[in-house]
């Protein structure tokens, strides 16, 4: 069964798209539904789907715009649409197909079979990588395997004073005084790190513990072997005294 969200402004282009698609409930379903782009983003970041089709006329963030923001595409996007001139532009943007409204049964038809086709298709080289990701990090607990730059760094715990965020990037700081910046937000990072050695005392910090060279109580901040100082938000500072 085939996982879908649609995303169009219109509530009564959604309830068309979702009545066309229960002819063919025994293959896919809508799992949700959105009239604002910017709702579905931060739900996709969150959850796992097979399919999308998104309208392109939105006045808020129009499709291609949509697509842009989002950090990575592991579904079949599939175009919605009045104007077929957007037929070129959405298959460069790499989406599987586009319907035109109103949208036709048997095109809706052969939409649905080229979606089956993109989810069971071989492993794409991002999803090879993760996987080979996550393999690494298991069979090798002391190191932690990085995606930077092109390539594969195997990281020490031990040798990182901090992480810092910046939305979708995130800086590893080095023993030594290197740094590294990779394309990964800081709660995937926080998931590579040993919990017993590391701990986020920020939205947009994690900190090495055993770096801790004194903690300034009335400031919130922890000054680290390096010298750098780390704000402690109120919300963890309980949760990060209790570590010692």
């Amino acid at each position: 069964m085939l996982n879908a969200v649609i995303i169009d402004d219109e509530p009564k282009a959604i309830q068309s798209l979702k009545w066309e698609l229960s002819d063919f409930e025994d293959e896919i379903q809508v799992v949700n539904t959105f009239t604002e782009p910017e709702k579905a983003l931060a739900y996709l970041k969150e959850t796992k789907i097979d399919c999308l089709f998104l309208d392109i006329e939105m006045p808020t963030m129009d499709g291609f715009q949509f697509l842009e923001q989002l950090d990575r595409i592991d579904f079949a996007v599939v175009i919605t649409t009045a104007y077929n001139e957007y037929a070129l532009t959405a298959l460069k943007k790499q989406a599987i197909d586009y319907l035109l409204k109103p949208i036709d049964s048997d095109d809706l038809k052969e939409t649905i079979d080229k979606i089956k086709k993109h989810v069971e298709r071989p492993l794409s080289s991002h999803k090879f990588e993760d996987i080979l990701l996550k393999f690494n990090n298991k069979l090798n607990h002391k190191k932690i395997t990085i995606n930077t730059d092109g390539k594969l760094v195997f990281l020490e715990p031990m040798d990182i004073f901090y992480v810092a965020s910046d939305g979708n990037y995130s800086t590893l700081f080095l023993n030594d005084k290197k740094k590294i910046v990779v394309t990964k937000k800081l709660k995937e990072i926080n998931e590579l790190l040993p919990n017993d050695d590391f701990f986020r005392v920020h939205n947009s910090y994690i900190i090495n513990l055993h770096k801790i060279k004194e903690f300034l109580k009335v400031d919130g901040y922890v000054v680290l072997e390096n010298g750098d100082k780390i704000p402690v938000s109120r919300q963890r500072k309980v949760e990060f005294l209790e570590k010692f």
